[in-house]
């Protein structure tokens, strides 16, 4: 009972059909001149059919028999914006490895341990099992030692991407430091390679001191050398086949109008559901008619019906819960997320007169473009924190607050949970520690320790 609607233009749709109308009309007045050619196609004699044998030979082909009275068009559109998605094979970083280990000059044996090792190989490019165990795979089958293993597992590591197949950090890092061509200062890859090899505990925690106490090497010097690691990939297989692209399509779009203050809210049309009743089959309802075939009809056309309205509400209910964000939202719109009011599903929730439930499944998976980016409705509530004047801050706000804070942070001092605390204290925002350093891992912000630098 239900159909999509291919045109949102129904009076264009109904011009074309009575021009074509007209257009029957006025060939059918006319005298018929058609040729034998086209005789012979339309079937008019018939000549063609008499020809068609009784029994057809099994690999027979439908053009040598039947004639080709139509034209078909392909479905093929470069154009499509989903045609790259579906039309492109990606590979693997086995698939990139396998394909350089078929072309690599070796033995049969050095290729079966070749394929075991890239097996063990993950997405990142690191090998997963140790050596051992792949040693321990082989016995049995045939005679192989461990260093012909650890020999393969070399060879592999040359392949594209230079430092797959690596068994810990330093040793990815070191196999690209090998490789690097042409360096500034051979001492420079030296004083790197040492970094790596004996101390990368300390880069990594960033004890900047006990580093340049260990390796003797001046600030000067320690910074060019981190700059020369910090250009490795810790990851290098990542980039062979990263994860597709999710693009994510607004239900709601919000514009700034020409007046201040003012916000339109708007359904986004390509996401509305182009359907409606086909006339065709609700035209076979009959209303006196109680058989069965009837019944059933109508019972479908009921839930058509329903199933539109349905959809119109849920729309009618995305608009209101949207328009009553936006207009508790509008600091948020103009100024950012320190702007960013408390706001919970309760408060939405009385201002439409519905359910607090009702209102977490329309804000659930749909998201509104803003000038400022898209957002899930979801991001738009959070809890407040008491202020000293009585008043409330939204977490948001809070968590904004902590980035800037820190983007604008002595990199030689960084700044600590406590001192944040304290900052946000002076602002009369009433944060405990703790609460700090919750909001700085949900933003994936590291400690102080590991934000310090050498130079800002």
């Amino acid at each position: 009972m239900l159909e999509l609607i291919e045109s949102s233009d129904e009076e264009e749709s109904s011009m074309n059909q009575e021009d074509d109308t007209q257009t029957l009309e006025k060939e059918s007045s006319k005298p018929s001149e058609v040729s034998n050619d086209e005789q012979v196609m339309n079937g008019d004699d018939g000549s063609w059919q008499e020809q068609i044998p009784g029994d057809l030979a099994v690999d027979s082909n439908w053009d040598d028999i039947y004639p080709n009275t139509y034209s078909s068009t392909s479905s093929y559109n470069a154009d499509s914006p989903d045609f790259e998605s579906r039309n492109t094979a990606v590979d693997t970083l086995q698939d990139h490895l396998l394909w350089q280990l078929n072309l690599t000059p070796m033995s049969e044996k050095d290729k079966s341990i070749g394929f075991t090792i890239i097996d063990a190989i993950d997405a990142n490019g690191m090998l997963t099992v140790d050596i051992e165990s792949i040693h321990a795979g082989f016995e049995g089958e045939f005679e192989v030692e461990l260093d012909e293993i650890l020999a393969v597992l070399h060879r592999i590591q040359q392949f594209d991407p230079i430092g797959v197949g690596y068994r810990d950090l330093s040793e990815c890092l070191l196999i690209q430091l090998n490789q690097l061509e042409n360096p500034k200062e051979p001492k420079l890859i030296s004083n790197a390679n040492l970094i790596v090899k004996e101390h990368i505990s300390l880069l990594g925690n960033r004890d900047y001191a006990q580093l340049m106490r260990k390796t003797r090497l001046k600030e000067a010097e320690l910074i060019e050398t981190i700059e020369v690691i910090e250009s490795l990939d810790p990851r290098p297989g990542a980039n062979i086949s990263p994860p597709s692209t999710t693009y994510i399509v607004p239900d709601v779009i919000v514009t700034k109008q020409i007046e201040p203050g003012k916000w339109k809210v708007e359904l986004n049309p390509d996401t509305a559901a182009k359907i409606r009743i086909n006339s065709a089959y609700a035209s076979l309802v009959k209303r006196a008619d109680s058989s069965e075939e009837n019944n059933y009809l109508r019972d479908n056309l009921q839930e058509a019906r329903w199933f539109i309205k349905s959809l119109q509400s849920r729309n009618e209910t995305l608009m209101k819960v949207a328009t009553r964000i936006v207009e508790h939202q509008k600091g948020f719109l103009e100024n950012g997320e320190e702007s960013m009011k408390p706001l919970v599903l309760h408060d939405i929730a009385e201002a439409v007169n519905m359910h607090e439930s009702t209102i977490s499944r329309v804000t659930t998976q749909k998201y509104m473009h803003t000038p400022r980016g898209i957002f899930e409705l979801k991001y738009f509530f959070s809890s407040h924190v008491s202020t000293k004047g009585g008043g409330e801050c939204s977490s948001t706000a809070i968590r904004a607050i902590i980035k800037k804070l820190i983007a604008a942070e002595n990199a030689r001092k960084p700044l600590s949970d406590s001192k944040i605390t304290q900052l946000l204290e002076d602002k009369g925002i009433n944060v405990a520690r703790r609460t700090i350093a919750k909001y700085r891992e949900s933003l994936s912000i590291p400690p102080s320790n590991e934000r310090k630098r050498l130079v800002e």
